[in-house]
């Protein structure tokens, strides 16, 4: 059966530089069904997922329900809802943990605040706390944004889950069905494209350790897409893994062509050039795509070491 993602893979379609962008992930539990714009389209009040979506626009938090792999029943009666929030920025890199029983409650957060990186009201409205247990390993299993996501999804979520993997969860949608099973983990916020099980707990064991697995990576969400493979260039050109090691601190220019500026921890930065290109030939982009498409993909074409005064300057 050819789909979105056997084509996908069958032309060796790059995925760095396709993550979803957020800053923060704030997640809420939602059991049962999910439809293809579940804030909207589960057993969640939809005026209540109305209110969340238009409380994060433009805050660079990004929300989505999770559920426990399995079968998705709901008995419609008040439970207790995990809810989870994570900021994905290195330096002030955090996972909080905190339960509800109104979902409701997710509106007296403040959104800004949490786009910049502070928790306090997501601790104050919720009773957050330090998130201590294993790393959040969310795979997309929404069948309803595309089929790719359940056919491939919902096994390696169960497989994740059936193994003792304690962090993993289904979430609803991560964007690029085609390169399903599609996974994000937290804290760090890199997401992985074409992810098999025991992949994943190779990343979530490096992610215990603070370090990054670069191999199928789509990038961290904490930045843009031209940004997103830049710093993977560089994790992979001086072999860098620690995971808030690198940040991208500057972009300049615009589709198709950027100069994107990363910097280390330990001072030394690089300049990347990025060109956006079209994957061709076309193919679909989702299984539900009536036309044939091709997507941006993001090429890195240098990468280049500044000296001090040339990092200093840009």
């Amino acid at each position: 059966m050819s789909t979105c993602s056997t084509v996908s893979h069958d032309l060796d379609e790059p995925v760095s530089g396709t993550a979803a962008t957020a800053r923060t992930w704030l997640l809420l539990e939602q059991p049962g069904p999910w439809g293809a714009k579940a804030l909207t389209s589960s057993h969640l009040d939809p005026a209540l997922g109305r209110a969340l979506e238009a409380a994060a626009q433009d805050t660079r938090v990004r929300i989505a329900l999770i559920r426990r792999p399995g079968r998705h029943a709901d008995s419609g009666k008040p439970t207790t809802r995990q809810v989870y929030a994570a900021h994905t920025v290195p330096g002030n890199v955090w996972l909080r943990s905190a339960t509800t029983r109104d979902p409701g409650d997710l509106l007296d957060l403040d959104f800004a605040a949490l786009g910049r990186g502070e928790h306090a009201t997501f601790d104050s409205v919720l009773g957050g706390r330090p998130h201590t247990g294993d790393p959040l390993a969310l795979v997309c299993t929404n069948g309803k944004r595309d089929r790719c996501c359940a056919l491939l999804g919902r096994p390696l979520a169960a497989e994740l889950a059936a193994s003792g993997v304690e962090g993993a969860w289904e979430v609803t949608h991560l964007g690029g069905h085609r390169f399903s099973p599609t996974l994000l983990v937290l804290p760090y916020g890199y997401a992985y494209g074409r992810a098999e099980a025991h992949a994943v707990k190779e990343v979530l064991h490096r992610v215990q350790e603070g370090r990054i697995v670069v191999e199928g990576c789509r990038g961290s969400s904490a930045w843009e897409r031209p940004g997103q493979a830049a710093e993977l260039a560089v994790r992979t050109a001086v072999r860098e893994y620690a995971a808030e090691a690198l940040t991208v601190v500057r972009t300049d220019g615009a589709a198709p062509h950027w100069e994107v500026t990363v910097a280390h921890a330990d001072g030394r930065h690089w300049r990347v050039l990025v060109a956006q290109t079209a994957s061709l030939p076309p193919r679909p982009e989702s299984c539900g795509a009536s036309a044939l498409g091709s997507p941006a993909r993001m090429d890195v074409v240098a990468v280049h070491e500044l000296r001090t005064s040339a990092a200093l300057a840009s």
